[in-house]
């Protein structure tokens, strides 16, 4: 097995857009990590709130883009090109919170193990988070210690094979060059079209539950909605994920079991919620699903990324 990666051969990577409520305890965050990164990259989305200014003043080089070319996998590419040639970049999003100095260390140890071409940590919910938002963290993110998956994982796990989160995430830039980088054009779930391609590609994904972040959101019923409709059109558009690992809908039953059985035990009054909530997401899975069949303007009026679908209009 290979030494840990030197802790000075790290490019930091941040998407930003009106990030300044969360920089704060960001670069608290980023500032008591235990490495020396060559880099911190911010790609911002031409903020008007200060973010530029203020993670410039922190040293970070910040290079901005038009809101409207925002894309997850496009601008992750972008980046990747864009960051200095590190041989491990580590991805974040603006409001993942480190948790403790040595969460970027923690993450990079995954790296040790030569086969690993990508690994993410742990994310933990608010501390204002009620039950349905911490047990949805509690069931993807568990205390479990590091996991590693290869291609064979399928066989158990099924698409949950390719379960990853660029919201806190290190990658080998060599097994992330080998498979074409993020994908041009992805509006959701570039993590885990890239993380599909490496795994086939014969590399292997680490999950790090010891390196942590605080990173949680309370959506509404209609966000709910919203972010599974963007479901449905990412596996509409990528059968080959599920062609290889497996489809989805057992895995969504296994958590609504979960979800179920946690709200008895912490916060029962919030079960009617919970299937409220179910039903929103079948919905809004469905509709996805068929997106061909959807017009750009239909897509706009339900797509949690209404700012990817304007920008089709007008190519």
């Amino acid at each position: 097995m290979n030494l840990i990666p030197q802790l000075d051969q790290v490019a930091i990577i941040i998407p930003t857009f009106r990030a300044e409520r969360y920089l704060e305890a960001l670069i608290d965050g980023l500032s008591k990590q235990n490495i020396s990164p060559q880099q911190v990259l911010v790609i911002d989305s031409t903020s008007n709130d200060g973010t530029v200014e203020r993670l410039t003043d922190y040293g970070a080089r910040v290079h901005s883009i038009p809101q409207a070319e925002f894309n997850h996998g496009g601008t992750r590419r972008l980046a990747t090109i864009l960051s200095v040639p590190a041989p491990f970049l580590i991805f974040m999003t603006q409001d993942a919170i480190p948790d403790e100095p040595g969460a970027f260390e923690k993450l990079l140890h995954a790296f040790a193990d030569p086969s690993v071409g990508m690994t993410y940590g742990r994310q933990k919910s608010r501390p204002q988070a009620m039950a349905i938002e911490r047990h949805a963290r509690l069931y993807n993110y568990p205390d479990n210690g590091t996991q590693v998956r290869n291609l064979a994982s399928r066989a158990q796990l099924g698409i949950k094979t390719t379960f990853c989160s660029n919201s806190f995430a290190a990658y080998r830039r060599t097994a992330l060059e080998q498979v074409g980088g993020f994908p041009e054009d992805a509006f959701f779930a570039e993590d885990q079209i890239t993380a599909g391609k490496m795994l086939s590609a014969g590399w292997s994904l680490a999950y790090a539950a010891e390196a942590s972040v605080t990173h949680s959101h309370g959506y509404s019923l209609a966000e709910e909605f919203r972010r599974y409709f963007d479901v449905g059109v990412f596996h509409a558009r990528s059968p080959w994920l599920l062609q290889t690992f497996g489809r989805a809908e057992g895995e969504g039953l296994r958590f609504v079991k979960s979800e179920l059985r946690y709200l008895f035990r912490h916060e029962p009054w919030s079960i009617p919620a919970s299937f409220a909530r179910t039903v929103a997401k079948y919905v809004g899975y469905s509709l996805g699903s068929q997106e061909a069949r959807l017009s750009t303007q239909t897509k706009i009026a339900l797509s949690m990324s209404p700012a990817y679908w304007r920008a089709r209009l007008k190519k």
